[in-house]
């Protein structure tokens, strides 16, 4: 009962999320689609935000006007997400990787970036590292969804019905495109050598590791082990639920300005 309350309550979280207006945000047309976005120009490096499975860019909503004045950054919402019209492409991390860097270069915003992904949006941002490397300047993966997430006990299959009903009833359009490609954008990134040289700060939900559940014991081994992937990393447990970006934005606040820090000194 205490899952589903929190599983009831994280969906409740991300429909308000979707509703809530975002400052500055504006409709541009991206290769023939309207695409919903906030382009803020400024000093680098860019810091791009990417939303989690279904979130909208709105879960940003306490984080980007806490950032340092003058700070250049860029969120939008995925197509198919928000007003963003939908993509006739697949929805995978290559190709969602690929068009968030068109996206950016099309909106003058030039690497190198501070890529911040909160939970699937951190898998996409780990592949968009590993494959862009050149381009990145830090990674700020905000209680990430780890490569292998859905293997062994965290497969949708291994689930209870209650939470396979859920799933199925909750998660749909776009969203259930991406959740399909999950697997396939998790082998992308393994395919890919890890980042060794730039700033990685890894912040993970301390409130899950209370839970006992064998689906809460493979999810914490996956936050446990996502620090390991990147040699070197800052991992910080922070107070919270899944919900970082709502919970507590300081924590997310706090990364960035670090990993801007750190990557100044290395440019």
């Amino acid at each position: 009962m205490k899952t589903l309350r929190r599983a009831a309550a994280f969906f409740a979280a991300v429909l308000l999320a979707g509703c809530a207006g975002m400052p500055g945000a504006q409709i541009r047309q991206v290769d023939a689609r309207p695409l919903e976005m906030v382009v803020q120009p400024g000093a680098g490096p860019v810091v791009v935000f990417e939303n989690g499975l279904g979130g909208h860019m709105a879960w940003w909503g306490k984080v980007l006007p806490a950032l340092p004045a003058g700070t250049a950054y860029f969120a939008y919402n995925r197509p198919g997400l928000g007003k963003s019209a939908p993509a006739d492409t697949p929805r995978d991390g290559e190709h969602i990787v690929q068009e968030l860097r068109r996206t950016l270069l099309l909106q003058g915003m030039q690497p190198p970036y501070v890529l911040v992904g909160h939970s699937l949006g951190g898998l996409y941002m780990q592949l968009f590292a590993r494959k862009y490397r050149q381009e990145v300047a830090a990674l700020v993966l905000v209680d990430s969804t780890h490569p292998r997430q859905l293997e062994g006990a965290g497969a949708i299959e291994s689930q209870s019905l209650l939470v396979r009903g859920m799933a199925k009833a909750l998660i749909t359009g776009t969203a259930k495109n991406e959740l399909d490609g999950l697997t396939q954008t998790g082998q992308q990134v393994l395919s890919l050598p890890t980042v060794t040289d730039m700033p990685v700060y890894v912040l993970s939900a301390a409130e899950p590791m209370k839970e006992t559940s064998e689906l809460a014991q493979f999810s914490n081994a996956m936050r446990q082990d996502m620090a390991h992937m990147y040699p070197n990393a800052k991992q910080v447990w922070v107070e919270s639920g899944h919900a970082i970006p709502l919970e507590k934005p300081e924590a997310v606040v706090n990364a960035v300005r670090a990993a801007m820090a750190e990557a100044r000194t290395r440019l």
